[in-house]
């Protein structure tokens, strides 16, 4: 996809931020002025500030994950690992950190409209992206975050070799936080603890999510006390040569409906809508435990109760949460 950096807002662009958002008030709005859903369509402009230093808050970052971007740059660092349907049925990965930076990630790639309802769970993210297409940039822009892409902070982007573009656009975190925000940061709503019970959910030795055109395996490893990831049949590794292997992973059963937004080639974007409530399964210590997620409007974080009405724990460590059409 072809990058394109926001415009900045002149007179005339500012009168018409002010009628949508007259717009905005009218339809019924959340704090912040965005839509009771999140979806992009309803933003206003975010507070004003784009300093990042010190912000307390998370930094996401879009990365790459067909073929020829892997194997990708400080995805194990990653506490929360989210992975959604793009166009042409592939898919494409949010990375957040709150607990630590690692010295850099990447391929870095655009942000998609759903990417905004996911982020309202937190307080004014920093959102590192290469672009989007053009008719979403106004409304990331105005969103409640913190878009940074290589034209909003060139000196904490570069290209790396060996890779032809667009695959080859990489992070340096620390140049955008001064430092990680620490786990408070991390507003999923998700619950960690202990597995619900010794005997509890099914054994499960692996489970895979299929997209049209990509599919995820993760297969349960004792020795890791985590889910090893294969992505489209071939085993997951790092730059470093490790093989990510998240303590737990979500599979989150949501709807996938078509967005007014599309690629180059007229490819629709699929909008993956994470505010609702629907089925779920929970993955922890070679079990799967069924659950049902629930996330009642954009602020909220996500969380999963099981068949007897009680929360369903998340094993301490990486999580990664795989959305699938419901």
């Amino acid at each position: 996809m072809r990058y394109r950096a926001p415009k900045r807002r002149t007179a005339l662009t500012a009168a018409l931020a002010a009628a949508l958002m007259t717009v905005s008030l009218t339809a019924g709005c959340t704090r912040h002025g965005t839509s009771d859903d999140g979806r992009a369509p309803h933003g206003t402009p975010s507070p004003s500030g784009q300093s990042t230093a010190g912000t307390g808050s998370v930094l996401a970052v879009k990365i790459d994950n067909v073929g020829a971007a892997r194997p990708q740059t400080g995805l194990d660092a990653a506490d929360v690992v989210y992975a959604e349907q793009v166009e042409g049925g592939l898919s494409r990965l949010m990375a957040v950190y709150a607990t630590k930076l690692p010295e850099a990630v990447g391929p870095v790639r655009s942000a998609r409209e759903s990417d905004l309802q996911l982020l309202r769970q937190f307080d004014r993210p920093t959102l590192a992206f290469s672009g989007a297409q053009s008719r979403l940039l106004p409304l990331i822009d105005k969103a409640p975050l913190r878009p940074k892409t290589p034209d909003e902070a060139p000196g904490a982007f570069y290209r790396g070799s060996g890779r032809p573009a667009p695959h080859n656009l990489y992070l340096h975190p620390a140049r955008l936080l001064d430092a990680a925000p620490g786990k408070a940061a991390l507003t999923t709503g998700f619950r960690y603890g202990p597995a619900p019970a010794p005997a509890g959910g099914t054994v499960t030795a692996s489970r895979t999510v299929r997209y049209p055109a990509a599919r995820f395996t993760f297969t349960w490893s004792a020795d890791r006390h985590g889910w090893l990831v294969s992505m489209d049949g071939t085993p997951a590794r790092t730059t470093d040569g490790d093989r990510p292997a998240p303590a737990t992973v979500v599979v989150q059963h949501v709807r996938v409906t078509t967005s007014k937004y599309h690629d180059a080639l007229g490819n629709h974007t699929p909008f993956t809508q994470t505010v609702g409530s629907g089925e779920a399964e929970v993955l922890r210590d070679g079990r799967s435990f069924e659950a049902t997620w629930a996330r009642r409007a954009a602020t909220d974080g996500t969380t999963f109760t099981g068949a007897d009405g009680s929360p369903v724990n998340l094993a301490d460590g990486q999580v990664w949460v795989v959305f699938a059409q419901a």
